[in-house]
């Protein structure tokens, strides 16, 4: 494969040029994160406040999201927080979208975004650097006794759940090709009439 076509667009110089095999295709183009539904979004919401932010494995253990990965949590995580790094929040018990909306009001010269997040720029933040804003961030915890509170959905059978969404793709596959065959047949030019 010629290198210089998978390019991301975005990242035209350097060392970061280069598309890596762990990176996700939605990374570094303009599509919403495919397969997340409002309802999962509140669950990991909920899961996020529980475990915190970063606790991928915790999350995973408690069968809330079957399915879902933990490259797949991270990225709809930034989504919500409406910034790229999360490291500033790690452990944290914060309600995700909230920072997402005071992250939605920042502007200024120094802010950049792709869709709608906030993206890196600049040199790297220090460990120093990094628990700083941690330590600022701890204002936005909810208290132990709310994030204990929380009780997430549990599968019992995760392999049901994922066999329903198949069949739910399925249905929505089958719609789809209805509607394609009427959008097809409305721009098929009609057979000219003999005029009357």
């Amino acid at each position: 494969m010629n290198k210089s076509a998978v390019v991301p667009r975005s990242m035209p110089t350097g060392q970061r040029n280069i598309v890596r095999s762990n990176d996700s295709a939605s990374l570094w183009n303009c599509t919403l994160s495919p397969g997340w539904t409002q309802s999962e979004v509140q669950v990991l919401r909920q899961a996020l406040l529980k475990f915190g932010i970063g606790n991928w494995t915790k999350i995973i253990e408690s069968d809330c999201l079957p399915g879902k990965t933990i490259a797949q949590m991270n990225l709809q995580t930034q989504r919500m927080l409406g910034q790229q790094s999360t490291a500033e929040f790690n452990n944290l018990h914060i309600d995700a979208l909230q920072i997402g909306l005071l992250n939605s009001q920042k502007v200024g010269a120094d802010i950049r975004r792709k869709n709608n997040c906030i993206v890196n720029t600049g040199r790297k933040l220090s460990r120093d650097e990094v628990e700083q804003r941690r330590l600022a961030n701890r204002r936005f915890e909810v208290g132990e006794e709310v994030w204990r509170a929380i009780v997430l959905p549990r599968f019992d059978n995760p392999q049901e759940v994922l066999r329903r969404r198949k069949d739910e793709l399925a249905v929505l596959r089958t719609e789809l090709a209805l509607v394609l065959k009427q959008i097809d047949a409305i721009e098929k030019p009609t057979s000219k009439r003999p005029r009357e």
